[in-house]
């Protein structure tokens, strides 16, 4: 049938739009239906949608790039798309699958999810949550890093709007994955990292490995980096916990003792080396899960890109080495090739007997702004040809397919940096990363997201 959805007409308040961000989303009139029929995309239509690009490229704000490594076809997948709802709205995701058919479940997330936000923020129930007019607005007062998952009657409801949507949005992706007719995701899953900014607000969610990280300047004018969002690896207790108590299993393999992994009850498979993923249905009943963490924050002037990138390139640099050679790359417009091109030589510098992760990047410019400088063809804005021509639905055409090396490789601890607090609520049950150092956060290699697939027994599974 195809997801779709309906955009209704969107405007900014030209006055206010310095001090406050504002979200139409006025309900369909009689006598209209004619006039919105043209504003609605299905999926087959994403690829030719305006200011929306998911292949090596740049736009008005940011610049992407992907690199296949060495391990197969890419399993990796990001999108931007400009004009999203309103026209000072981006949507940005990186999605990065693994196992059999990790990449059609990257480009099935990266195409679906956004529709299912736009849908979710049209819902009837959506558009009666604020005034008249269905227009959130933001007090723009004191800077409020993270939002607290607790509904106040003080609470902005844009801020409730957006984590509502986005915890509803991922929660439909992962059931229409559950039920897709031609991807299986039974042992394949994927990341996502996403963020839409809306003014001076930025609305994150995340599940898996993949990572957000802000550059900012301190007082003193010096770039640093602000991780936004927290890996969801096994590592961490809190995930280690809930996993457990589902009748999963956490540990690590001898011969990689830094990598915690999920593991079935009644089989040493399939060693899932994330807490939480979309697909991976062998363990939603133990305890991997794809609910978001959702987080919110209000920029400054002294907030200069977000970078969005899959664990390739955090399995090699550091915050602040990302942060650094973005600020530094000679054009806004190249910063994502250069990136990446950064990782793979710490890749083959640091581990050089292992096979180089793909990695996938977007850095989105919080001014708006994109250098002007003539760009080689490779880094053109990307069209539908161009991106079509790179993936088809089986993964089979112009990338060469290669059998999936499962080689160990050891790790090497990075220095850790603060973390801000994140938070969620799905069904009254709060979730809360408190602000600890933990080495799923910073440069920990892993092997493969997946050991081996499950070998099912039916003795074993009704034991």
């Amino acid at each position: 049938m195809g997801g779709c959805f309906s955009v209704s007409d969107r405007s900014v308040d030209g006055v206010e739009r310095n001090s406050s961000a504002c979200l139409r989303l006025g309900s369909q009139r009689k006598g209209t239906k004619a006039r919105s029929s043209e504003h609605v995309i299905n999926l087959h239509q994403l690829p030719f949608v305006p200011n929306r690009i998911f292949a090596n490229g740049k736009s008005r704000t940011s610049c992407i790039f992907t690199q296949q490594g060495r391990k197969g076809i890419n399993q990796d997948a990001m999108v931007v798309w400009e004009d999203f709802v309103s026209d000072d709205a981006v949507f940005c995701g990186v999605f990065d699958g693994h196992g059999p058919h990790g990449h059609l479940v990257a480009r099935k997330v990266r195409d679906a999810l956004p529709l299912k936000l736009l849908s979710f923020l049209q819902s009837p129930g959506s558009r009666g949550n604020g005034p008249s007019g269905g227009c959130f607005k933001v007090k723009m007062g004191a800077v409020e890093s993270v939002a607290s998952v607790k509904d106040s009657p003080s609470e902005d409801p844009l801020l409730s709007l957006w984590r509502d949507v986005f915890l509803k949005s991922y929660k439909a992706m992962d059931k229409e994955l559950r039920s897709h007719p031609s991807v299986d995701c039974f042992c394949s899953g994927s990341t996502a990292v996403t963020l839409v900014k809306q003014g001076l607000n930025l609305f994150i969610g995340n599940i898996g490995d993949s990572r957000a990280v802000l550059g900012s300047r301190d007082s003193s004018g010096s770039m640093v980096a602000v991780q936004l969002t927290v890996d969801l690896k096994p590592d961490l207790p809190r995930e280690a916990e809930r996993i457990k108590r589902c009748k999963g299993r956490v540990f690590a393999l001898q011969d990689e003792p830094e990598v915690q992994r999920v593991w079935l009850p009644f089989d040493d498979a399939p060693g899932l080396a994330m807490a939480r993923a979309f697909g991976d249905f062998c363990l939603k009943d133990y305890g991997v899960i794809s609910m978001p963490e959702f987080s919110h924050r209000i920029l400054t002037d002294r907030d200069q890109f977000v970078v969005l990138a899959s664990d390739g390139v955090w399995d090699v640099l550091s915050n602040e080495e990302v942060v650094e050679i973005v600020s530094s790359a000679t054009s806004r417009s190249s910063a994502a090739r250069v990136l990446v091109d950064s990782a793979v030589r710490e890749w083959k510098l640091k581990y050089p007997t292992s096979k180089i992760d793909d990695c996938a990047v977007i850095c989105l410019y919080l001014d708006g702004k994109m250098d002007s400088e003539s760009e080689p063809e490779e880094m053109s804005i990307s069209t539908a040809h161009h991106s079509q021509a790179n993936e088809s639905d089986d993964g089979q055409n112009l990338e060469p397919c290669l059998q999936r090396n499962f080689t160990v490789r050891s790790a090497e601890h990075s220095d850790s940096s603060g973390r801000t607090p994140l938070t969620a609520e799905v069904d009254g049950v709060v979730m809360v990363a408190e602000d600890q150092n933990w080495s799923g956060l910073e440069g920990v290699t892993r092997v493969n997201s997946l050991v081996q697939l499950p070998r099912f027994s039916e003795e074993r599974a009704n034991a």
